[in-house]
């Protein structure tokens, strides 16, 4: 099944779908949402942080299968991948444990610029700009997020989005780090950033 932009961010469907998460932090996400209902505007920022985890999870599957990469680049591929998947449980994790269904790969369908996989720069490249994305939504939604427990995971979820987004950087021939204060994005500026790769 496919679904439009505008329904893979608003997506409300109730299920019951079992997620497993790993690690103290994690489970901590989940038991939390558990715990209380959260307010409308937190649920819309985590479904719209499990679509950044989603886009970045096909992008480093298909960067991974396109096999033009170096071993040293395609080693931080397949572990900017493996971060990816266990954020995308543990933030699915927090919808599920309000009973949402989270959205699922197969729920949308992701399109990049011509040659994104040709190479490993053009790789390196879009990697560069997606975890800028990433890491801007994340510190966006730690602005914009009510529910205070859920702060402490999210944040080292940033963490690592920025170690991700400083080695694509250094790896596309561009700095390590420079900003002191790396952009946040709202939720509209990072569903249009989005946008442009899903449908």
């Amino acid at each position: 099944m496919t679904i439009s932009r505008g329904q893979f961010l608003s997506r409300s469907a109730k299920g019951g779908a079992a997620v497993l998460v790993a690690g103290a932090t994690l489970s901590q996400l989940v038991d939390t949402a558990d715990a209380a209902a959260l307010p409308l505007g937190d649920t819309a920022s985590i479904r719209l942080l499990v679509g950044a985890e989603l886009l970045a999870s096909d992008f480093y599957t298909q960067a991974i299968d396109a096999s033009v990469t170096s071993k040293s680049v395609t080693k931080f591929l397949k572990l900017a991948y493996f971060n990816e998947q266990e954020h995308y449980v543990s933030i699915a994790g927090i919808l599920s444990g309000e009973g949402v269904t989270a959205a699922v790969s197969n729920d949308v369908t992701y399109t990049y610029p011509d040659g994104t996989f040709a190479s490993q720069q053009s790789i390196v490249s879009f990697a560069a700009g997606l975890e800028k994305i990433i890491l801007g939504t994340y510190l966006g939604a730690l602005s914009a997020i009510q529910t205070t427990s859920l702060l402490s995971g999210i944040g080292e979820i940033a963490a690592c989005e920025a170690q991700h987004s400083s080695y694509f950087n250094l790896a596309n021939g561009g700095q390590v780090f420079r900003q002191s204060f790396p952009t946040a994005l709202t939720q509209s500026e990072a569903t249009a950033a989005m946008a442009v790769y899903t449908a």
